[in-house]
């Protein structure tokens, strides 16, 4: 190959890779004001947050909030998600996500008691993996305690 020809080939190159990045950019522009749209379909407005995000990768992070946390489909309901979401929030701790799970935790038909609970759970978990790390509990030896004692709540449950 010439050095005329591996320039050519090099341009040629170049300039199909600078079209795909500007067809991949427009295409990326429109999936994104169609993701606004259904998620302004979906939930009456497109929150800040979900403007704030990238629009190149707002498509993605769209379908994952809709397809696991609002779809009413899946194997947990909308009140245990959204108590779970809450429990992990606390451990972070977020306040717009503790915010955020608490009013759709309500939203699903979560008591407040059962928010409290679901608080109270967490906390719970962190004291003892606090307690088992700190200690260097050792995990095999954790790990048969824990199948013993399940398998004797399940004998003593039948």
């Amino acid at each position: 190959m010439t050095k005329a020809s591996g320039m050519l080939t090099t341009l040629a190159m170049a300039a199909g890779f600078a079209a795909l990045v500007v067809s991949n950019a427009v295409a990326e522009d429109s999936s994104a004001a169609a993701t606004y749209k259904d998620i302004e379909a979906t939930l009456g407005s497109v929150p800040s947050f979900f403007k704030a995000f990238p629009e190149s990768g707002i498509s993605g992070a769209w379908a994952e909030f809709k397809g696991i946390q609002l779809n009413p489909k899946t194997e947990l309901n909308g009140k245990t998600k959204e108590l779970v979401g809450l429990a992990v929030a606390a451990q972070i701790p977020c306040g717009y996500c503790i915010y955020f799970h608490t009013a759709a935790a309500k939203a699903n038909g979560a008591t407040d008691e059962e928010i409290r609970e679901a608080v109270a759970m967490a906390a719970v978990v962190r004291h003892w993996s606090t307690v088992l790390n700190g200690m260097q509990v050792d995990f095999p030896q954790f790990k048969q305690e824990v199948d013993t004692a399940m398998a004797a709540a399940k004998a003593k449950s039948q």
